[in-house]
């Protein structure tokens, strides 16, 4: 295409503050992306920058334009991506921390099983995501953001939340909720009192606290015996079944649910496996009716 360097020293400079911060980004000098400018506003006979004071604005062709190059270039950054990702035997996934650690990577072995060879690599992120340019192929994610990019979004399960205990703990404060120290999450700082609202209960108020840096770590200290976790069923259906925490007061509907976020595009084939591997396992993972309601029908 013609003068397609032009547009991209221009694509560059309309998305900077200045010619200089956008010579610093393209490595050339600012001569050099003034004289590209000029030459694509002689090419279209339009003047795309003008001047106010010592600022630079684009004009409103210049701020149509950046439209048009905005949408060109992302297309671009996306079929690279797309034709560097059907060469790769392996998938870029971000999953949020705690489902990675405490739901995925327990099955991961169960995917592995069906796509012999397959290459996972996981990394840990929660909210906003950007997939394809960054080398990310799929996004798994709690539906507590907006989602900025047009990406295609596959409901996973609906998020049941409940209160969760060791055995052992429960019975140290004999049944008593008032008598539980509560973990918090700073990832979460909301959780509990969120549940109390959904549940209509207020006992929260004459409970002790502690606080965490992160949500997994709510959930290993309520196994250990320090407290009481709002547990996402998910990341406690495990420890559910060995025994390791308990969850009298069952399990309630969040309003929120797990989702995989993708690319709209063809999926590779082992995008595609992934994604229906996934679908199959999560979807089940809500309590059973006798969960859902507690393990003995308690209530406050």
């Amino acid at each position: 295409m013609r003068h397609l360097k032009a547009f991209h020293i221009f694509h560059v400079a309309a998305s900077s503050a200045s010619f200089s911060e956008a010579a610093n980004r393209l490595n050339i000098t600012h001569g050099a992306v003034s004289k590209q400018v000029k030459v694509l506003e002689g090419y279209l006979g339009q003047a795309l920058f003008y001047k106010q004071g010592r600022h630079l604005y684009l004009t409103q062709e210049g701020e149509l334009l950046k439209q048009y190059t905005h949408t060109a270039f992302a297309a671009l950054e996306d079929g690279v991506s797309q034709l560097k990702q059907s060469q790769q035997q392996y998938l870029e996934i971000s999953c949020e921390p705690t489902l990675t650690m405490r739901w995925l990577m327990p099955r991961l072995s169960g995917f592995h099983e069906e796509a012999e060879g397959a290459d996972i690599r996981l990394s840990t992120a929660g909210g906003a995501v950007t997939l394809g340019a960054t080398g990310l192929s799929l996004a798994i994610r709690r539906d507590d953001f907006k989602v900025e990019h047009d990406y295609n979004k596959v409901a996973l399960v609906d998020e049941w939340v409940g209160p969760v205990f060791s055995p052992d703990y429960w019975q140290q404060v004999r049944h008593d909720f008032s008598c539980i120290r509560l973990l918090h999450s700073q990832t979460r700082r909301s959780a509990w009192e969120d549940w109390a609202t959904r549940s209509g209960r207020n006992e929260l108020e004459g409970c002790s606290n502690q606080t965490f840096a992160h949500f997994y770590f709510c959930f290993q200290a309520a196994v250990d015996g320090l407290g009481g976790a709002l547990g996402s069923y998910p990341l406690v259906v495990d420890d559910l079944k060995r025994g390791n925490l308990i969850a009298p007061f069952g399990f309630m509907p969040s309003g929120h649910k797990y989702v995989l976020l993708s690319q709209k595009r063809t999926p590779s084939d082992l995008e595609y496996r992934f994604t229906q591997w996934l679908v199959g396992s999560l979807s089940g993972c809500v309590p059973t009716e006798g969960e859902a309601n507690g393990l003995s029908g308690m209530a406050f």
